[in-house]
Formats: structure tokens, C-alpha cells, sequence
């Protein structure tokens, strides 16, 4: 039995809506990633008293924060695949409960090697973020795409620079109320696990797989769905053949690997650089993570806007110069020594990088629709590819300052890369079509 799938998408969101399974999708995809998102970089603005409790030296803190990202690499390979085969829904909820485990775990560490292992396993969270793509993807049509996952994507992203921002103030209320800080910072942490333990429920009770339904049932009826009746290594092998995807992960380590290096860095450079203290470090640190609430979302909506005259051409061209935007501003942050200068530097830092994220999968869905999982899975995974690159580089240079320079100029080159993607004719007129047709509906259902 076929079915038309594509028809049934959302062509317009309706973003104070509930009541459709797209809309429940989106909100419950960013709302998700948001809470792993908190609890991925909880540790990060506590590292200062973390560090000090444990007596950690600069290797041991660059050991931790590539043990954050390092994981990820391999979980996001997997849960693409697992999205094709068991749905999102289920992927995702079984990812919230299982991830919750390690935050736990990782409050009740009592040395370095304890702390780096929880740290270890608390990055399998990170593979939330594949999942939110995925689930936007099969949900909205080709007019909105790019703006969906982008939008969703971003607030959860936001999640990042909550978490710069309320752990400090967390740990200080904590400690207020008489408990002492080695004990403080042990209870914050527990927060973001109850948080993911609520989340997992809530999504499993409100979304669906897709507009038709959840996978399992549609299989039984015989429905061909995304990804068809692959799973596992063929869709990763189908993906992998494609030389854009490749360059994606490229790019994408160049964007989000580097957002989510300076996550685990930032507070710490404030502190040591310019002897802030530990609420002020992670507020000026939050404003980088906080800018991801509408400036991914931009990049979505840039890359639809200019799609609708040009385009998917113009989808990789609009990456480009954000990509190059946020390599030449990392460059300028790591050279600023007035603490203003340097928040500002960061703040246009941080805008093009976010950009270049959402930019970056607003292409995704069009790269292969057959193999969308594998797609999805192997250019999350470029993220943190990109971020345990970094971690390295940092543990071979002098200081921190010398390694954003020296990753700024890297982004650069890797920016120009992205304008080896093409497309074929007929791969750009088969998107025409399907993009025409998503906007037609869309003025139909006015």
C-alpha cells in the first residue's frame, strides 16, 4: 500500500498551537532537547568548584570536557538509524530516561576518574539533538523545513546558555540555606535528571511519529515511511555514499562543535582572563548559549527565505558567509582584553555561529530523503567530531586565548569547503516541485 506521506506535512507553523501532531512535535522536539541540552552542560559553569574540590589539573579539565563530547559522536550515528526503524517517539523517550541515569551518577562522583566517567556517559544526551532534526523533518513540508528545525533546534539549544546562567545561581540559593558547596553543587546537578525523567513522560504521552501516525502501526498497514523499511547500518551506509553529507559534517563541526566547546570553556575563560567571579562568568556566558533562542531560528529562516528565489543553491551559499562570519569574529573575541569588548565580540560570535547551525539543517532534509536518519545522524555526529577536535587543540596550545584564535582561522577555511556542495538538475527540479506544491497547499488552506 502507498501512501503520500509528503501531503500530509504541516506547510505553516502555528507556534502558539497544540491541538496538531506536527505542532505537538515541535514544541515537545525543542522542549526536550532544551532539558538535554541543561543537563549535557550542567557541569560546565560549575567547573570552577568542581575543579577545585577535585583538584583537577588544565589536562584533567580538557580530559572531562572531550569526554563530554566524545560519546556523542557515536550515540548520534545510531539514533538516526533508530529513528527510521522504532520512530522518533520512542527513540526519544527512551533517550531521556536512560540519559537521566549518568546526571544522577555524576552527583554522587567522589574523584576525577568517577566524575570523567558519568561525564563520559552524560554525552550520549547530546544525540537529543539528531532526534529533534528528525522529528521536525518528517513533519513539516519543504516551505517551513528549514524554519522548523531550525526554530526547534534553537530553543533547545538555548538550554546551553540556561544552564551558563542558573547552575551558579542555583549552587549560591543551595548554598544560602546552610548546605556546604561540595555538597551544593552535587544537589544542582540532580535537578536537570528530575527534569529529563518529566520530559521523557510527557513526550511519549504527546507526540506521534509522523502527521499519519506512529511507525509501528503504519508498517502493520502496510504504509511506506521515512527511511522506507531500512534501519541501522544500510541507512548509514546509503548516507554515507553522498559526498554532501560529508562536507555537512564538515561545516557542522565548524559551528556546532565549536558552540559546544565554548560551552564547556567559556565560564572558565571569563574567571581566569578577566578574574570575573563565578555568577558574573556564567551570566556573560549565558548571553553566547541564550542568543541560540532566535538566532538559529534566523538561520532557518533566512535559508527558506532565499531558497524561495533561488533556490537550494542559495541554501549553501547563505551557510557560507555565516560560517565565514563566525570564524572571523571568533578570531576577533579571542583578541579582545577589555571585558565590554570581549562580550560584544562574543555576542556577533555567537550570533553567526548559531546561524550556521540552523542554516546548516535547514539543508539536511534535502540532501536525501530516503536516507534522512543516516543524514540527520552522521551530520549531528560532525558536531562533535568538531568539539573533541577542539578539546585536543586546546590541550595543545599554551592557552586558551592562542586555541579560539587558532579555531577561528580553521572555521574559515572549513567555511569555503561548503561551496563545493551541488546539486544536480534533477535534484534541484524534484525540490522545486515539492517546495511549489507545499506552498500551494499552504495558500489553499488560507
Amino acid at each position: 500500500m502507498t501512501t503520500n506521506l509528503n501531503s500530509q506535512k504541516a506547510t505553516k507553523i502555528n507556534l502558539f498551537s497544540f491541538s496538531t501532531p506536527a505542532m505537538r512535535a515541535f514544541h515537545m522536539s525543542w522542549l526536550a532537547f532544551f532539558v538535554c541540552f541543561f543537563a549535557w552542560f550542567a557541569c560546565a559553569p560549575l567547573m570552577p568548584v568542581i575543579s577545585g574540590e577535585f583538584h583537577l589539573t588544565k589536562d584533567q579539565i580538557a580530559n572531562i570536557n572531550i569526554a563530554a563530547v566524545a560519546i556523542t559522536i557515536l550515540v548520534r550515528l545510531i539514533v538516526g538509524p533508530l529513528c527510521d526503524k522504532y520512530g522518533p517517539r520512542k527513540t526519544y523517550t527512551a533517550l531521556l530516561f536512560l540519559g537521566s541515569l549518568p546526571v544522577f551518577g555524576v552527583a554522587a562522583a567522589n574523584s576525577y576518574e568517577s566524575f570523567l566517567f558519568f561525564r563520559l556517559l552524560i554525552g550520549a544526551i547530546g544525540a537529543s539533538f539528531v532526534i529533534t532534526q528528525y522529528h521536525t523533518s518528517v513533519m513539516f513540508a519543504p516551505n517551513v523545513v528549514g524554519t522548523a528545525n531550525a526554530a526547534a533546534a534553537g530553543w533547545g539549544n538555548a538550554g546551553g546558555g540556561a544552564t551558563q546562567a542558573l547552575m551558579p545561581l542555583m549552587l549560591s540559593a543551595i548554598v544560602m540555606y546552610g548546605v556546604e558547596q561540595s555538597m551544593g553543587w552535587r544537589i544542582a546537578l540532580l535537578v536537570p535528571g528530575v527534569m529529563m525523567l518529566i520530559v521523557g513522560a510527557l513526550y511519549w504521552k504527546f507526540t506521534q511519529d509522523c502527521p499519519a501516525g506512529n511507525y509501528k502501526e503504519l508498517r502493520e498497514q502496510g504504509i511506506e515511511v521515512e527511511g522506507g523499511k531500512k534501519g541501522g547500518w544500510a541507512i548509514i551506509k546509503e548516507a554515507s555514499r553522498n559526498y554532501r553529507v560529508w562536507i555537512l559534517f564538515i561545516s557542522y563541526a565548524a559551528c556546532f562543535g565549536i558552540e559546544i566547546f565554548m560551552h564547556n570553556v567559556v565560564t572558565m575563560y571569563y574567571v581566569q582572563k578577566f578574574n570575573f567571579g563565578l555568577k558574573e562568568a556564567g551570566m556573560a556566558a549565558g548571553i553566547f548559549g541564550l542568543l541560540a533562542l532566535f538566532a538559529r531560528a534566523l538561520g532557518g529562516i533566512l535559508s527558506d527565505k532565499f531558497a524561495l528565489k533561488r533556490g537550494l543553491d542559495a541554501r549553501t551559499e547563505i551557510l557560507f558567509f555565516m560560517i565565514l562570519g563566525e570564524g572571523l569574529f571568533l578570531m576577533l573575541f579571542s583578541q579582545m582584553n577589555a571585558p565590554v569588548m570581549a562580550i560584544l565580540s562574543m555576542t556577533l560570535f555567537g550570533l553567526f555561529t548559531h546561524m550556521a547551525c540552523g542554516a546548516t539543517y535547514a539543508l539536511v532534509p534535502f540532501i536525501d530523503r530516503k536516507a534522512l536518519g543516516g543524514v540527520a545522524g552522521i551530520i549531528g555526529a560532525g558536531g562533535n567530531v568538531g568539539a573533541v577536535a577542539a578539546g585536543f587543540i586546546f590541550k595543545s596550545m599554551p592557552d586558551l586565548q592562542t586555541c579560539l584564535f587558532s579555531l577561528g582561522i580553521m572555521v574559515v577555511v572549513i567555511g569555503c569547503v561548503v561551496l563545493f556542495i551541488r546539486f544536480s538538475p534533477e535534484h534541484k527540479a524534484r525540490e522545486k516541485q515539492l517546495f511549489e506544491k507545499a506552498l500551494l497547499e499552504r495558500n489553499e488552506a488560507v
